[in-house]
Protein backbone atom coordinates (compact mmCIF):
# COMPACT_ATOMS: atom_id res chain seq x y z
CA UNK A 1 0.00 0.00 0.00
CA UNK A 2 0.98 3.48 -0.38
CA UNK A 3 0.87 5.74 2.31
CA UNK A 4 -1.84 7.32 1.46
CA UNK A 5 -3.71 3.85 1.53
CA UNK A 6 -2.24 3.33 4.86
CA UNK A 7 -3.54 5.83 6.28
CA UNK A 8 -6.66 6.08 4.80
CA UNK A 9 -7.77 2.76 5.79
CA UNK A 10 -6.19 3.47 9.25
CA UNK A 11 -8.26 4.49 12.37
CA UNK A 12 -7.31 8.32 13.64
CA UNK A 13 -4.63 8.55 16.11
CA UNK A 14 -3.40 11.23 19.17
CA UNK A 15 -0.36 12.22 16.60
CA UNK A 16 -2.47 13.27 13.65
CA UNK A 17 -4.85 14.77 15.76
CA UNK A 18 -2.01 17.11 17.36
CA UNK A 19 -0.57 17.49 13.74
CA UNK A 20 -3.84 19.20 13.18
CA UNK A 21 -3.81 21.30 16.53
CA UNK A 22 -0.65 22.57 15.50
CA UNK A 23 -1.34 23.76 12.33
CA UNK A 24 -4.20 25.33 14.34
CA UNK A 25 -2.30 27.21 16.55
CA UNK A 26 0.50 28.44 13.61
CA UNK A 27 -2.59 29.79 11.41
CA UNK A 28 -3.55 31.71 14.89
CA UNK A 29 -0.25 33.24 14.95
CA UNK A 30 -0.32 33.89 11.09
CA UNK A 31 -3.52 35.38 11.28
CA UNK A 32 -2.85 37.79 14.48
CA UNK A 33 0.18 38.76 12.23
CA UNK A 34 -1.40 39.95 9.25
CA UNK A 35 -4.38 40.97 10.79
CA UNK A 36 -2.41 43.52 13.51
CA UNK A 37 -1.30 45.97 10.69
CA UNK A 38 -5.10 46.36 10.00
CA UNK A 39 -5.73 47.05 14.05
CA UNK A 40 -2.89 49.47 14.24
CA UNK A 41 -3.68 51.66 11.28
CA UNK A 42 -6.17 54.07 12.80
CA UNK A 43 -3.35 54.72 16.00
CA UNK A 44 -0.40 54.83 12.94
CA UNK A 45 -2.41 57.47 10.92
CA UNK A 46 -2.20 59.82 14.22
CA UNK A 47 1.10 58.51 15.69
CA UNK A 48 3.22 58.51 13.18
CA UNK A 49 0.76 61.03 10.07
CA UNK A 50 0.47 58.07 7.72
CA UNK A 51 -1.70 59.17 5.14
CA UNK A 52 -4.58 56.83 3.37
CA UNK A 53 -1.97 56.14 0.66
CA UNK A 54 0.78 55.44 2.95
CA UNK A 55 -0.96 52.79 5.22
CA UNK A 56 -2.40 51.04 1.85
CA UNK A 57 1.44 51.04 0.75
CA UNK A 58 2.31 49.78 4.29
CA UNK A 59 -0.52 47.09 3.80
CA UNK A 60 0.56 45.87 0.58
CA UNK A 61 4.64 45.50 1.41
CA UNK A 62 3.18 42.45 4.23
CA UNK A 63 1.20 41.24 0.92
CA UNK A 64 4.19 41.84 -1.40
CA UNK A 65 6.63 39.47 0.84
CA UNK A 66 4.01 36.71 1.68
CA UNK A 67 3.63 36.52 -2.22
CA UNK A 68 7.05 35.63 -2.41
CA UNK A 69 7.47 33.65 -0.03
CA UNK A 70 4.59 31.41 -1.26
CA UNK A 71 5.86 31.44 -4.86
CA UNK A 72 10.11 31.15 -4.11
CA UNK A 73 10.35 29.37 -0.80
CA UNK A 74 7.68 27.43 -0.24
CA UNK A 75 8.26 24.85 -3.20
CA UNK A 76 11.34 23.92 -0.78
CA UNK A 77 8.95 22.15 1.47
CA UNK A 78 8.82 19.51 -1.67
CA UNK A 79 12.63 19.48 -1.55
CA UNK A 80 13.26 19.46 1.85
CA UNK A 81 10.62 18.32 3.76
CA UNK A 82 7.47 20.23 5.17
CA UNK A 83 8.75 20.27 9.16
CA UNK A 84 11.82 21.98 8.22
CA UNK A 85 10.47 24.68 6.25
CA UNK A 86 7.76 25.34 9.26
CA UNK A 87 10.57 25.78 11.95
CA UNK A 88 12.16 28.05 9.60
CA UNK A 89 9.67 30.08 8.60
CA UNK A 90 8.21 29.72 12.46
CA UNK A 91 11.54 31.28 14.05
CA UNK A 92 11.80 34.38 10.85
CA UNK A 93 8.71 35.32 11.77
CA UNK A 94 9.52 35.65 15.62
CA UNK A 95 12.27 37.89 14.66
CA UNK A 96 10.46 40.16 12.33
CA UNK A 97 7.33 40.47 14.45
CA UNK A 98 9.29 41.85 17.30
CA UNK A 99 11.41 44.07 14.97
CA UNK A 100 7.95 45.29 13.57
CA UNK A 101 7.62 47.07 17.10
CA UNK A 102 10.36 49.18 16.81
CA UNK A 103 9.62 50.72 13.25
CA UNK A 104 9.36 54.70 13.22
CA UNK A 105 8.90 55.21 10.05
CA UNK A 106 7.43 54.73 7.01
CA UNK A 107 10.05 52.89 5.60
CA UNK A 108 11.12 51.14 8.03
CA UNK A 109 7.14 49.80 8.35
CA UNK A 110 7.63 48.84 4.56
CA UNK A 111 10.97 46.86 4.54
CA UNK A 112 10.26 44.83 7.79
CA UNK A 113 6.52 44.01 6.70
CA UNK A 114 7.96 43.06 3.55
CA UNK A 115 10.70 40.82 4.90
CA UNK A 116 7.95 39.47 7.39
CA UNK A 117 5.68 38.06 4.74
CA UNK A 118 8.13 36.04 3.05
CA UNK A 119 7.53 33.98 6.82
CA UNK A 120 4.55 34.21 6.19
CA UNK A 121 4.14 32.79 2.75
CA UNK A 122 6.34 30.11 3.21
CA UNK A 123 4.62 29.15 6.38
CA UNK A 124 0.89 28.96 5.07
CA UNK A 125 1.66 26.42 2.16
CA UNK A 126 3.08 23.88 4.30
CA UNK A 127 0.63 23.54 6.93
CA UNK A 128 -2.21 22.97 4.63
CA UNK A 129 -0.10 20.14 2.82
CA UNK A 130 0.59 19.02 6.14
CA UNK A 131 -2.46 18.94 7.22
CA UNK A 132 -3.38 17.32 3.86
CA UNK A 133 -1.00 14.95 3.93
CA UNK A 134 -1.86 13.34 7.62
CA UNK A 135 -5.16 12.81 7.39
CA UNK A 136 -7.44 10.25 6.09
CA UNK A 137 -9.39 11.16 3.08
CA UNK A 138 -13.05 10.69 4.98
CA UNK A 139 -11.81 13.57 7.57
CA UNK A 140 -9.67 15.33 5.51
CA UNK A 141 -11.69 18.42 4.20
CA UNK A 142 -13.09 19.02 7.72
CA UNK A 143 -9.52 19.24 9.00
CA UNK A 144 -8.00 21.52 6.66
CA UNK A 145 -11.29 23.64 7.40
CA UNK A 146 -10.58 23.35 11.28
CA UNK A 147 -6.91 24.08 10.32
CA UNK A 148 -6.83 27.49 8.46
CA UNK A 149 -10.05 28.78 10.68
CA UNK A 150 -6.79 28.79 12.83
CA UNK A 151 -6.18 31.77 10.72
CA UNK A 152 -9.21 33.56 11.84
CA UNK A 153 -9.18 32.62 15.40
CA UNK A 154 -6.36 34.03 15.60
CA UNK A 155 -7.27 37.46 14.02
CA UNK A 156 -10.16 36.99 15.90
CA UNK A 157 -8.43 36.85 19.55
CA UNK A 158 -5.84 39.44 18.24
CA UNK A 159 -8.08 42.02 17.99
CA UNK A 160 -10.09 41.82 21.50
CA UNK A 161 -5.96 42.09 22.39
CA UNK A 162 -5.32 44.96 20.25
CA UNK A 163 -8.59 46.95 21.79
CA UNK A 164 -7.02 46.49 25.34
CA UNK A 165 -3.15 46.64 24.45
CA UNK A 166 -3.22 49.70 22.36
CA UNK A 167 -5.54 52.39 24.20
CA UNK A 168 -3.14 50.59 27.54
CA UNK A 169 1.10 50.38 26.48
CA UNK A 170 0.31 51.52 22.51
CA UNK A 171 0.11 50.09 19.02
CA UNK A 172 3.87 48.82 19.75
CA UNK A 173 2.39 46.12 22.11
CA UNK A 174 0.67 44.16 19.52
CA UNK A 175 3.89 43.28 17.78
CA UNK A 176 5.76 42.52 20.86
CA UNK A 177 2.89 40.07 22.33
CA UNK A 178 2.71 38.64 18.57
CA UNK A 179 6.72 37.82 18.63
CA UNK A 180 6.54 36.64 22.13
CA UNK A 181 3.67 33.67 20.82
CA UNK A 182 5.87 32.55 17.83
CA UNK A 183 9.06 32.15 20.29
CA UNK A 184 7.36 30.00 22.69
CA UNK A 185 5.55 28.04 19.64
CA UNK A 186 9.23 27.33 18.26
CA UNK A 187 10.24 24.55 20.51
CA UNK A 188 7.10 22.98 20.95
CA UNK A 189 7.07 22.48 16.75
CA UNK A 190 11.09 21.55 17.12
CA UNK A 191 10.03 18.89 19.49
CA UNK A 192 6.81 17.47 18.72
CA UNK A 193 6.34 17.53 14.93
CA UNK A 194 6.84 15.29 12.67
CA UNK A 195 7.59 15.37 9.43
CA UNK A 196 4.94 14.18 6.22
CA UNK A 197 5.16 10.53 5.90
CA UNK A 198 4.31 10.80 2.16
CA UNK A 199 7.10 13.22 1.85
CA UNK A 200 9.62 10.52 3.45
CA UNK A 201 8.31 7.88 1.51
CA UNK A 202 8.30 9.87 -1.97
CA UNK A 203 11.61 11.68 -1.68
CA UNK A 204 13.47 8.85 0.40
CA UNK A 205 15.98 10.99 2.10
CA UNK A 206 19.01 10.30 4.20
CA UNK A 207 17.62 7.87 7.27
CA UNK A 208 14.14 8.08 5.81
CA UNK A 209 13.05 4.46 6.16
CA UNK A 210 14.34 4.95 10.33
CA UNK A 211 12.23 8.18 10.38
CA UNK A 212 9.32 6.74 8.76
CA UNK A 213 9.12 4.17 11.32
CA UNK A 214 9.41 6.59 14.03
CA UNK A 215 6.50 8.05 13.08
CA UNK A 216 4.43 4.76 12.11
CA UNK A 217 5.33 3.53 15.96
CA UNK A 218 3.81 7.30 17.51
CA UNK A 219 0.76 6.09 15.23
CA UNK A 220 0.95 2.64 16.66
CA UNK A 221 0.75 1.15 12.86
CA UNK A 222 3.48 -1.96 12.22
CA UNK A 223 6.98 -0.82 10.79
CA UNK A 224 8.27 -1.45 7.57
CA UNK A 225 11.14 -3.22 5.87
CA UNK A 226 11.46 -0.53 2.73
CA UNK A 227 9.20 2.72 2.73
CA UNK A 228 6.16 2.45 0.72
CA UNK A 229 5.53 3.01 -3.08
CA UNK A 230 4.70 6.32 -4.15
CA UNK A 231 1.17 7.64 -4.89
CA UNK A 232 2.75 8.17 -9.00
CA UNK A 233 4.60 6.00 -11.26
CA UNK A 234 6.48 8.98 -12.40
CA UNK A 235 8.82 11.67 -10.87
CA UNK A 236 7.44 14.82 -10.55
CA UNK A 237 10.18 17.56 -9.96
CA UNK A 238 9.14 20.93 -8.08
CA UNK A 239 8.42 23.80 -9.96
CA UNK A 240 5.77 25.79 -12.06
CA UNK A 241 6.33 23.65 -14.94
CA UNK A 242 4.89 20.40 -13.37
CA UNK A 243 1.66 22.48 -12.55
CA UNK A 244 1.02 23.54 -16.05
CA UNK A 245 1.85 19.78 -17.41
CA UNK A 246 -1.52 18.72 -19.63
CA UNK A 247 -2.79 17.05 -16.40
CA UNK A 248 -2.82 20.12 -14.46
CA UNK A 249 -2.91 22.80 -16.57
CA UNK A 250 -6.82 23.61 -16.60
CA UNK A 251 -7.16 23.28 -12.71
CA UNK A 252 -4.12 24.87 -11.99
CA UNK A 253 -5.39 28.33 -13.99
CA UNK A 254 -8.73 28.11 -12.54
CA UNK A 255 -7.71 27.40 -9.10
CA UNK A 256 -5.16 30.87 -9.24
CA UNK A 257 -7.99 32.87 -11.17
CA UNK A 258 -10.18 31.94 -7.71
CA UNK A 259 -7.30 32.47 -5.62
CA UNK A 260 -6.49 35.64 -7.27
CA UNK A 261 -9.84 37.32 -7.03
CA UNK A 262 -11.18 36.18 -3.72
CA UNK A 263 -7.44 37.73 -2.39
CA UNK A 264 -8.38 41.05 -3.98
CA UNK A 265 -12.17 41.29 -2.17
CA UNK A 266 -10.13 39.30 1.35
CA UNK A 267 -8.29 41.42 1.42
CA UNK A 268 -9.83 44.94 0.97
CA UNK A 269 -12.26 43.86 3.81
CA UNK A 270 -9.75 42.92 6.29
CA UNK A 271 -7.41 46.41 5.50
CA UNK A 272 -9.98 49.07 5.45
CA UNK A 273 -12.69 47.70 7.24
CA UNK A 274 -12.09 48.92 10.61
CA UNK A 275 -10.84 52.32 9.50
CA UNK A 276 -13.66 52.89 6.97
CA UNK A 277 -15.97 51.67 10.00
CA UNK A 278 -14.44 54.69 11.97
CA UNK A 279 -14.18 57.17 9.20
CA UNK A 280 -18.12 56.48 9.51
CA UNK A 281 -18.66 57.85 12.48
CA UNK A 282 -18.33 55.22 14.98
CA UNK A 283 -15.20 54.64 17.91
CA UNK A 284 -12.11 52.62 17.58
CA UNK A 285 -13.30 49.89 19.32
CA UNK A 286 -16.36 49.63 16.40
CA UNK A 287 -13.90 49.55 13.85
CA UNK A 288 -11.71 46.70 15.49
CA UNK A 289 -14.67 45.13 16.44
CA UNK A 290 -16.38 44.91 12.91
CA UNK A 291 -12.91 42.84 11.81
CA UNK A 292 -12.92 40.76 14.87
CA UNK A 293 -17.13 40.19 13.46
CA UNK A 294 -15.92 39.11 10.07
CA UNK A 295 -12.67 36.70 11.10
CA UNK A 296 -15.10 34.98 13.76
CA UNK A 297 -18.10 34.62 11.29
CA UNK A 298 -14.91 32.74 8.82
CA UNK A 299 -14.02 30.45 11.36
CA UNK A 300 -17.78 29.15 11.97
CA UNK A 301 -17.95 28.75 8.15
CA UNK A 302 -15.31 27.31 7.46
CA UNK A 303 -16.14 24.54 9.78
CA UNK A 304 -19.56 24.35 8.56
CA UNK A 305 -17.83 23.69 4.97
CA UNK A 306 -15.56 21.38 5.98
CA UNK A 307 -18.36 19.26 7.62
CA UNK A 308 -20.42 19.61 4.72
CA UNK A 309 -18.57 18.85 1.96
CA UNK A 310 -18.47 15.24 2.55
CA UNK A 311 -21.99 15.02 1.01
CA UNK A 312 -23.02 18.33 -0.32
CA UNK A 313 -19.85 18.65 -2.82
CA UNK A 314 -16.95 20.90 -2.24
CA UNK A 315 -17.16 22.64 -5.36
CA UNK A 316 -20.96 23.21 -5.36
CA UNK A 317 -20.52 24.53 -1.67
CA UNK A 318 -17.43 26.93 -2.64
CA UNK A 319 -19.42 28.93 -5.29
CA UNK A 320 -22.75 29.50 -3.29
CA UNK A 321 -20.36 30.89 -0.34
CA UNK A 322 -18.26 32.90 -2.65
CA UNK A 323 -21.43 34.65 -4.03
CA UNK A 324 -22.76 35.13 -0.94
CA UNK A 325 -20.20 37.06 0.58
CA UNK A 326 -20.61 39.27 -2.45
CA UNK A 327 -23.92 39.86 -1.78
CA UNK A 328 -23.12 40.42 1.81
CA UNK A 329 -20.67 42.68 1.05
CA UNK A 330 -22.97 45.26 -1.52
CA UNK A 331 -25.77 45.35 1.61
CA UNK A 332 -23.01 46.41 4.08
CA UNK A 333 -21.90 49.10 1.42
CA UNK A 334 -25.49 50.29 1.87
CA UNK A 335 -25.81 49.80 5.07
CA UNK A 336 -26.91 52.97 7.73
CA UNK A 337 -24.08 53.64 10.21
CA UNK A 338 -25.46 51.48 12.88
CA UNK A 339 -22.93 49.70 15.13
CA UNK A 340 -25.16 47.10 15.65
CA UNK A 341 -26.09 46.38 11.86
CA UNK A 342 -22.77 46.80 10.97
CA UNK A 343 -21.21 44.37 12.84
CA UNK A 344 -24.13 41.81 12.05
CA UNK A 345 -23.63 42.14 8.31
CA UNK A 346 -19.66 41.91 9.15
CA UNK A 347 -20.66 38.19 10.53
CA UNK A 348 -22.09 37.04 7.12
CA UNK A 349 -19.33 38.88 5.23
CA UNK A 350 -16.86 36.59 6.88
CA UNK A 351 -18.92 33.42 7.11
CA UNK A 352 -19.70 33.33 3.51
CA UNK A 353 -16.37 35.04 1.99
CA UNK A 354 -13.62 33.85 4.67
CA UNK A 355 -15.07 30.01 4.15
CA UNK A 356 -15.30 30.13 0.77
CA UNK A 357 -11.20 31.31 0.70
CA UNK A 358 -10.55 28.44 2.84
CA UNK A 359 -12.06 26.26 0.79
CA UNK A 360 -9.96 27.00 -1.96
CA UNK A 361 -6.92 25.56 0.22
CA UNK A 362 -9.06 22.41 0.69
CA UNK A 363 -10.01 22.06 -3.06
CA UNK A 364 -6.10 22.84 -4.04
CA UNK A 365 -4.91 20.03 -1.62
CA UNK A 366 -6.77 17.49 -3.56
CA UNK A 367 -5.56 18.77 -7.38
CA UNK A 368 -2.02 17.65 -6.93
CA UNK A 369 -0.23 14.54 -6.16
CA UNK A 370 2.47 14.59 -3.00
CA UNK A 371 5.63 15.51 -5.18
CA UNK A 372 4.34 18.83 -6.25
CA UNK A 373 1.03 19.68 -3.28
CA UNK A 374 3.26 22.63 -1.23
CA UNK A 375 4.44 23.77 -4.77
CA UNK A 376 1.15 24.13 -6.27
CA UNK A 377 -0.65 25.42 -2.78
CA UNK A 378 2.21 27.84 -2.82
CA UNK A 379 1.81 29.22 -6.36
CA UNK A 380 -1.87 28.99 -5.46
CA UNK A 381 -1.21 31.67 -3.02
CA UNK A 382 1.57 33.64 -4.42
CA UNK A 383 -1.11 34.12 -7.57
CA UNK A 384 -3.55 35.29 -4.78
CA UNK A 385 -1.55 37.46 -3.80
CA UNK A 386 -0.90 39.03 -6.93
CA UNK A 387 -4.33 40.48 -6.38
CA UNK A 388 -3.98 41.10 -2.90
CA UNK A 389 -0.72 43.33 -3.58
CA UNK A 390 -2.92 45.80 -5.39
CA UNK A 391 -5.98 45.38 -3.47
CA UNK A 392 -5.07 47.77 -0.19
CA UNK A 393 -3.67 50.02 -2.43
CA UNK A 394 -6.71 51.06 -4.83
CA UNK A 395 -8.81 50.73 -1.51
CA UNK A 396 -6.85 53.39 -0.20
CA UNK A 397 -7.12 55.45 -3.59
CA UNK A 398 -10.33 55.16 -3.25
CA UNK A 399 -10.76 56.34 -0.17
CA UNK A 400 -8.47 59.24 -0.81
CA UNK A 401 -10.80 60.36 -4.21
CA UNK A 402 -13.83 60.45 -0.99
CA UNK A 403 -15.42 57.50 -2.76
CA UNK A 404 -18.82 56.36 -1.03
CA UNK A 405 -18.98 53.27 1.11
CA UNK A 406 -21.45 51.72 -0.89
CA UNK A 407 -19.19 52.30 -4.47
CA UNK A 408 -16.44 50.54 -2.54
CA UNK A 409 -18.08 47.57 -1.40
CA UNK A 410 -19.85 47.15 -4.51
CA UNK A 411 -16.45 47.21 -6.55
CA UNK A 412 -15.03 44.82 -4.53
CA UNK A 413 -18.28 42.69 -3.84
CA UNK A 414 -17.26 41.91 -7.78
CA UNK A 415 -14.16 39.67 -7.94
CA UNK A 416 -16.01 37.11 -5.61
CA UNK A 417 -18.34 36.30 -8.21
CA UNK A 418 -15.45 35.69 -10.51
CA UNK A 419 -13.92 33.32 -8.43
CA UNK A 420 -16.95 31.40 -7.59
CA UNK A 421 -17.75 31.08 -10.86
CA UNK A 422 -13.96 29.92 -12.02
CA UNK A 423 -14.51 26.85 -8.81
CA UNK A 424 -17.31 25.98 -10.66
CA UNK A 425 -15.91 25.43 -13.53
CA UNK A 426 -12.72 23.43 -12.08
CA UNK A 427 -12.36 19.86 -13.08
CA UNK A 428 -9.96 17.97 -10.98
CA UNK A 429 -7.08 16.69 -13.58
CA UNK A 430 -6.88 12.69 -13.87
CA UNK A 431 -4.13 12.22 -12.41
CA UNK A 432 -5.34 14.25 -9.06
CA UNK A 433 -8.54 11.87 -8.81
CA UNK A 434 -6.79 8.70 -8.85
CA UNK A 435 -4.72 9.74 -5.91
CA UNK A 436 -7.43 11.68 -4.13
CA UNK A 437 -10.62 10.04 -4.66
CA UNK A 438 -14.08 12.24 -4.10
CA UNK A 439 -15.01 12.33 -0.27
CA UNK A 440 -18.57 12.12 -1.52
CA UNK A 441 -17.35 8.51 -2.73
CA UNK A 442 -15.84 7.62 0.72
CA UNK A 443 -19.00 8.80 2.42
CA UNK A 444 -22.19 8.06 0.79
CA UNK A 445 -25.42 9.83 1.89
CA UNK A 446 -27.08 8.29 4.92
CA UNK A 447 -29.89 6.90 2.24
CA UNK A 448 -27.31 4.96 -0.01
CA UNK A 449 -25.67 3.33 3.46
CA UNK A 450 -28.71 1.89 4.09
CA UNK A 451 -29.43 0.81 0.80
CA UNK A 452 -25.94 -0.94 0.76
CA UNK A 453 -26.27 -2.38 4.04
CA UNK A 454 -29.58 -3.94 3.10
CA UNK A 455 -28.19 -5.70 -0.13
CA UNK A 456 -25.51 -6.89 1.45
CA UNK A 457 -28.20 -8.67 4.34
CA UNK A 458 -30.26 -10.01 1.43
CA UNK A 459 -26.87 -11.96 -0.05
CA UNK A 460 -26.11 -13.64 3.19
CA UNK A 461 -27.52 -17.36 2.05
CA UNK A 462 -29.80 -17.85 5.51
CA UNK A 463 -31.50 -14.46 5.19
CA UNK A 464 -32.15 -14.84 0.80
CA UNK A 465 -35.38 -17.02 1.27
CA UNK A 466 -36.96 -14.93 3.70
CA UNK A 467 -35.95 -11.59 1.77
CA UNK A 468 -35.94 -12.14 -1.55
CA UNK A 469 -33.50 -11.29 -3.97
CA UNK A 470 -31.38 -8.06 -3.61
CA UNK A 471 -32.97 -4.56 -5.37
Amino acid sequence: MTVRELIDRAPVTRLQVMVIALCFLLNMLDGLDVMAIAYVAPSLSGSLKLSANSLGAVFSAGVIGTTLGALFIAPYADLYGRRTLILSSLLFICVTMTLTGFASSFWEFFLIRLVNGLGIGAMLASLTTMGAEYMPNRHRNLAIGILHSGYLIGATVGGFFAAWLIPAFGWQAVFFAGGIVAMLLAPVIYFFMPESLQFLSERSPPRGLEKFNAIMDRMRLPSCSALPPREMAETLRPGVRALLAPDFKSSTLMVWLAFFATFVSLYFVQSWMPKMVVDAGLDLSYGIYAGVAVNMGGAVGAILLGYWSATAGLHRLITIFLIAGSLSMIVFGFSPTNAIWLLSISLFIGFFMLAGFIGLYVVTARVYPTQVRTTGIGWAVGAGRAGAICSPFLGGLLISLESSKAVNFALFAIPLLIAGLAIWRLRPSKSAAAVLPNPRRVHPSPSKRIHREYQRAVNIAPLRAILGPAP
